[in-house]
């Protein structure tokens, strides 16, 4: 009976800890977006960072949403290299809990 107890016990707190586990989120300010191809070139450099799961963004806002592989970190220095390199100016980077809508 405490066995099975143990195993539920558990098992309740894996699923728990699953739920509340999330991967890191990073908010990238960037001058100079304006249009399609302008997100296409961030979006290819920054795909190109180890750790990065996916790369989302918001031309009107000037913003890139980059969500890291759990347990993956974002540096700033090779995010500025990156949007450098697509040839754009970083203008502010900030860890987030979730992606701004």
């Amino acid at each position: 009976m405490i066995k099975i107890i143990r195993m539920l016990f558990l098992s309740a707190s894996l699923v728990y800890v699953g739920a509340w586990a999330q991967d890191p989120v990073y908010q990238v300010g960037v001058d100079g977006l304006a249009c399609p191809f302008c997100a296409y070139g961030i979006e290819k450099q920054l795909q190109k960072l180890d750790g990065v799961k996916s790369v989302e963004t918001d031309i009107a806002k000037g913003r890139v949403v980059v969500t890291m592989d759990d347990g993956k970190v974002l540096d700033r220095p090779l995010v500025e290299q990156a949007v450098k390199n697509a040839g754009f100016t970083l203008r502010s980077f900030e860890q987030i809990e979730e992606p701004a809508q």
